[in-house]
């Protein structure tokens, strides 16, 4: 007589056993990372709420429409002038500027020649407050050919920047702070990086803010200052009669020239003369003095010769 046994209800009990073991791993690795992980979940939420409060902040100053008297403009332009004397009128417009509180940034100078007088260009760096009366001044020192200025309109980029740079001072700031109180190694690491991040994305807008402020608050102006362009005329003839004026035109002015130089030798040769004539007459006054003490002595008579006794007697 043979006997069956039923295998279900055993295959059943070995499965539950082998999942109670399985549910029971996972509970013990679920513990432990997460007694490791505590604090830097900590650390993130609390970042990543003061996150969502800068975001909020930057997205009601975005909202806000600016006022049309707090519109930020960037103004540049252009000034082409004729003047008697280039490089004095770049100078009186260097005084001019820096009067107004602006400066000049570049200037360049070329020398006259036989086709102009010279020219002179310079960079303006003008206030925005006081671009018009300072270019009134500017018109003062010649001719203005032609005056052209351009603007354009930065308000959203200027207000966007700042919400920008103090949203990431905000987040900066709190970084530090729980810099200051984190104790877990993994979480100063973490900040830190982090805080390098956000330092450097900080510098990189305050400079770009920077140079955007320097823009607005100082217009650019290109001047530029020219002289009249020497004509030179072709006068050479070009016929038998035009040869022949140019021969008596150069014949006219070869009289008039040698009359000049004539009228200016006129009293040196006169002087000169009357010093000959003295000088001639002194000489012939001393010749004459010696001609007639030369006669005067030829003329007196000889004195006798002592007498001789005659030859053999004694005297």
């Amino acid at each position: 007589m043979s006997t069956r046994v039923d295998a279900t209800p055993s295959l059943f009990r070995r499965g539950a056993v082998v999942a109670a073991l399985l549910a029971a791993v996972w509970l013990l690795a679920g513990c432990s990372s997460g007694a490791s992980d505590s604090s830097f979940a900590g650390v993130e939420e609390a970042y990543e709420q003061g996150e969502e409060a800068d975001g909020a902040m930057a997205d009601a100053a975005d909202s806000a429409e600016p006022a049309a008297d707090d519109r930020a403009l960037i103004v540049t332009g252009a000034m082409y002038m004729t003047v008697e004397d280039p490089i004095g009128a770049a100078d009186r417009a260097a005084d001019i500027v820096a009067r107004a509180g602006g400066r000049v940034d570049a200037r360049s100078e070329t020398a006259p020649s036989t086709y102009d007088g010279g020219s002179a260009r310079l960079t303006l760096r003008i206030p925005a407050s006081t671009l018009d009366a300072t270019v009134d001044e500017l018109r003062a020192l010649g001719t203005v050919d032609e005056f052209s200025t351009d603007s354009a309109d930065v308000t959203v980029e200027v207000r966007d920047l700042d919400a920008q740079i103090s949203t990431l001072r905000a987040s900066t700031a709190r970084i530090e702070s729980l810099l200051a109180d984190a104790e877990d190694i993994k979480d100063i690491i973490t900040l830190e990086d982090e805080l390098d991040g956000r330092q450097a994305r900080l510098e990189s807008l305050e400079a770009r803010q920077r140079g955007l402020d320097d823009q607005v608050s100082m217009s650019t102006i290109e001047l530029s200052l020219t002289t009249e362009p020497v004509v030179i005329v072709d006068d050479a003839p070009r016929s038998f009669w035009g040869g022949l004026e140019s021969g008596w035109d150069g014949l006219v002015a070869f009289v008039s020239g040698a009359l000049v130089v004539a009228g200016v030798l006129l009293p040196w040769v006169i002087a000169l003369a009357l010093l000959a004539t003295v000088a001639l007459a002194a000489v012939r006054v001393v010749r004459s003095r010696r001609t007639r003490a030369a006669a005067a002595s030829s003329d007196a008579p000889e004195s006798p010769a002592p007498a001789r006794g005659a030859p053999g007697q004694d005297g």
